[in-house]
């Protein structure tokens, strides 16, 4: 166990090495103006790591990456962790053009011109990224209890796919193709809560799918990128639009990085809500 925690502490300082570059990009560029919204285009998912899993495949789960990250990073913390029976997948977000620095290109999984509630939203790039991450579940066993977490921008994401899988489709009308069983959002925030909570309670089949799934958001509140009030109104939003089965936990003095008290929650939520094995290896 020493072990196994002395190589968590190492990926959690990988990671954070990642997640601190976030960090400073954004902070570089806090002061550049949002600029206009580039044009729509295709954009090329970059590379995925699997990490299989060391017991008994019980779930597999989609991990996705904050703004200028990659899968590698999170991919080397995930393994350490102590979850034989899951399988993370964790892709790499495309390469675009993003607002919020400018048009800058960098990995982001949609376009965000500034932490706003009176901002719009990129629909297209969520539901592309929300695509991708359904396809990726699809390929799994029927058996198989599926899930998306996710740091930061790929938080949004996570919860943008609670959403879409509520729904039963995207915001483009696509059909939304997997069984979600949870969701675990760490710094993030949600992205199209103003119309949510009509969309949920238009239809009795999204507001049944809401109702079930539980859902883990976590948030420092000492964070100074995405402000722990968002994380905040993420869980009321979430609440009123019918998903009743939202956590919240907030750690306080936590910027925005993970800790391994943090990752810690995210083990002992999985382990309960998707009825795993436990920590056997």
């Amino acid at each position: 166990m020493d072990s196994l925690l002395l190589d968590f502490g190492r990926n959690v300082h990988a990671a954070g090495l990642h997640i601190q570059n976030e960090v400073q990009l954004l902070h570089r560029t806090m002061n550049m103006g949002t600029g206009g919204r580039t044009n729509r285009r295709s954009f090329e998912f970059g590379r995925t790591y699997v990490v299989k899993p060391k017991g008994r495949h019980q779930a597999t789960i989609v991990w996705l990456h904050g703004l200028g990250d990659n899968g590698s990073s999170w991919s080397q913390l995930l393994e350490a962790l102590p979850l034989p029976n899951i399988k993370w997948i964790c892709p790499t977000a495309p390469t675009r053009p993003v607002a919020l620095l400018g048009g800058f290109p960098c990995a982001a999984w949609f376009d965000v011109g500034e932490l706003s509630e009176d901002s719009p939203d990129d629909f297209e790039g969520l539901d592309a990224s929300a695509a991708h991450v359904a396809n990726l579940l699809s390929a799994e066993p029927a058996d198989i209890k599926l899930g998306v977490g996710g740091f930061s921008m790929g938080a949004a994401t996570a919860l943008y796919s609670a959403t879409c899988f509520a729904h039963g489709r995207c915001a483009n009308g696509s059909p939304y193709p997997v069984n979600l069983r949870a969701i675990v959002g760490l710094s993030g925030w949600l992205p199209g809560s103003r119309s949510l909570r009509n969309k949920i309670e238009g239809s009795h089949e999204a507001a049944r799918r809401a109702a079930y799934l539980p859902i883990l958001l976590c948030h420092g509140n000492s964070d100074d990128v995405v402000p722990y009030k968002f994380g905040e109104k993420s869980t009321q939003f979430l609440g009123s639009a019918g998903f009743r089965y939202v956590s919240f936990k907030t750690f306080d003095g936590l910027g925005h990085y993970t800790v391994p008290k943090e990752m810690d929650e995210v083990c002992h939520w999985l382990n309960g809500r998707l009825g795993l094995d436990g920590s056997r290896s």
